[in-house]
């Protein structure tokens, strides 16, 4: 198995990863960078959105692992003490994995016509800054809404619970293919209104916003963001590929949530 290692550059990381790499080349394993079937994090879940980024074009061919080095993250199953025996559990590895769904975009700038496409792990954002964003919400090419507001996060289930959530949009357990769309400091009164809540969208569905100005926004894609351009629109839909965890070790989601958010101990 052609394996790789993917750390941040914070001083525990990087003694944890050298750790895990002499482990891993003294039990056999050959140390690929650029075709591994296996890529470990070592980090937190910024690291690994950084890892699956770097290899987003071969999603396909390679699972992940997450190695932690701080506070517990959604992403990363191993914790730092624990690199013996996850070198130990890789050597009765089958190839088994988990996979999750990921958030295709398709963004159309208004200035060029062109049409660029991006992959997401967790969510992407649409904002305007220094004044009210208003854009018309597509579900399925029909007209939802016309939105008024700060701006619009659209999120993966594994992404529900970063971001998203911050904004008051639902925890979405990551094994369902679905959208869903939040809504940042939207505007209601007697004159503008919006649906004010949370959407979640089935899996064949899309969602297209059509910004009703013709100026500058920003629009962001996981820790991507671009610089200031008018937009057409932006099409996002559940994408044809997939994310594959390694899943001899994966712990399980409401565990991670009530953890995370809740503070109960890890049974």
């Amino acid at each position: 198995m052609k394996v790789t290692i993917f750390a941040n550059s914070n001083e525990k990381s990087k003694k944890v990863a050298h750790e895990l790499h002499t482990k891993l080349v003294t039990a056999g394993f050959e140390i690929d960078d650029f075709t591994p079937d296996l890529v470990f994090s070592v980090g937190g879940d910024g690291t690994l959105l950084s890892a699956f980024h770097h290899y987003s074009d071969m999603v396909d061919q390679v699972r992940f692992v997450g190695v932690h080095t701080g506070h517990l993250g959604f992403y990363t199953d191993w914790r730092d003490y624990e690199i013996d025996q996850l070198v130990s559990g890789l050597k009765e590895d089958n190839g088994q994995s988990v996979t999750y769904p990921l958030l295709s975009v398709e963004i159309t700038y208004a200035d060029t016509g062109e049409t660029d496409h991006y992959l997401a792990l967790n969510e992407s954002t649409l904002k305007k800054l220094g004044s009210t964003m208003v854009a018309d919400v597509y579900i399925q090419d029909e007209l939802f809404e016309r939105f008024r507001g700060d701006g619009l996060c659209v999120s993966t289930p594994t992404g529900s619970t970063a971001y998203n959530k911050s904004v008051g949009g639902a925890v979405i357990h990551p094994r369902l293919d679905a959208l869903q769309m939040a809504e940042i400091a939207s505007i209601n009164n007697r004159v503008f209104r919006t649906l004010g809540s949370p959407v979640i969208v089935a899996p064949y569905e899309t969602i297209t916003i059509k910004p009703q100005q013709q100026s500058h926004f920003i629009f962001t894609a996981d820790q991507m963001d671009t610089q200031p351009r008018p937009i057409q629109q932006i099409r996002y839909s559940i994408a044809n590929r997939r994310i594959a965890f390694a899943q001899h070790r994966h712990n399980r989601f409401w565990q991670r949530v009530g953890s995370s958010f809740i503070g109960l101990d890890e049974q």
